[in-house]
């Protein structure tokens, strides 16, 4: 199935304008589920209840409002937010090009594939191949849904990619964060932790290696419990021994590594890849059966 464009927008690159599509570039494979009532086992509805008027409250009836103390709000309408909102353009404009280095991932919040629209083939190709010659990305500002959002452009597998990044002031200051500065680690501690992660690590990041094993083992859970299995769930052992000697961990780890080293000339085996799909993979008759 092709992919669905989300929106459109237009870089501005000085006195070039691109025209350009929004494409979702991924989406949480979480398993999710219903509530259900336990007595009869049908789905419930969620209502909004007002404990001071003990009733019900319909969605019309609501109102924004904003607690400026305890218990206390100040009302807000949406014609009033709406008025504050970013204008109603589309323009992703450039205000400068930097090294992706100098960018801390802890400000990239949701990604996005970037494609031409109608007419802009070659200015988006001339962008994407100079910032890729240039080894430099893009950071933009973009109103989305009203809000106005930062955001970086990189090129990216042979087309433009769109991070959405946070402001400066939401990030949380890591100064506040107690970094174990007061530990004192000896100088054969860090060799041997060097010498750890040498021999873990690897040329470059292969996510097909990965996989979401607790989903694995909840849609398990789900098609055996479909098909009228009794299932006991048991997770994962998993042993974490306190440390005590950190150097002798250490060794004991590099020692492990050592021997599940594979031999010269083996490749490393992927991980089998974990269903993609949410739902169960069960036919109709069973699920008819499991009812019964």
């Amino acid at each position: 199935m092709p992919a669905h464009s989300i929106g459109s927008g237009t870089i501005s690159f000085g006195l070039v304008s691109i025209p350009v599509k929004l494409y979702t570039a991924a989406s949480s494979g979480s398993v999710s589920f219903n509530l259900l009532h336990a007595a009869c086992g049908s789905r419930i509805r969620q209502q909004t209840f007002c404990p001071t008027c003990n009733v019900v409250v319909e969605r019309t009836a609501l109102v924004r409002g904003y607690e400026f103390t305890k218990d206390q709000y100040v009302r807000v309408a949406d014609e009033e937010l709406r008025a504050l909102e970013g204008e109603a353009s589309k323009v992703i404009d450039i205000a400068e090009f930097v090294p992706l280095e100098s960018v801390d991932p802890i400000f990239f919040e949701k990604t996005y594939y970037l494609g031409p629209d109608k007419g802009g083939e070659k200015a988006y190709r001339l962008l994407a191949d100079a910032m890729e010659q240039h080894a430099r990305v893009a950071l933009a500002t973009f109103v989305m849904r009203g809000k106005e959002s930062l955001v970086l452009i990189r090129a990216a597998q042979g087309g433009l990619m769109l991070h959405t990044m946070y402001f400066a002031d939401e990030v949380r200051d890591f100064g506040e964060i107690d970094k174990g500065r007061s530990a004192r680690v000896k100088e054969g501690e860090l060799a041997l932790a060097l010498q750890l992660i040498d021999g873990l690590s690897s040329q470059e990041f292969r996510p097909e290696r990965y996989e979401d094993a607790y989903r694995r083992r909840v849609l398990d859970l789900v098609n055996s419990k479909v098909e009228g299995k009794e299932v006991t769930a048991v997770g994962p052992a998993v042993q974490r021994a306190q440390v005590i000697d950190l150097m002798e961990a250490l060794k004991e780890s590099l020692a492990k590594r050592v021997a599940q080293a594979p031999a010269a000339g083996d490749e490393k085996k992927p991980l089998a890849k974990a269903k993609r799909s949410d739902a169960p993979a069960v036919s109709a008759k069973k699920a008819q059966a499991a009812k019964k």
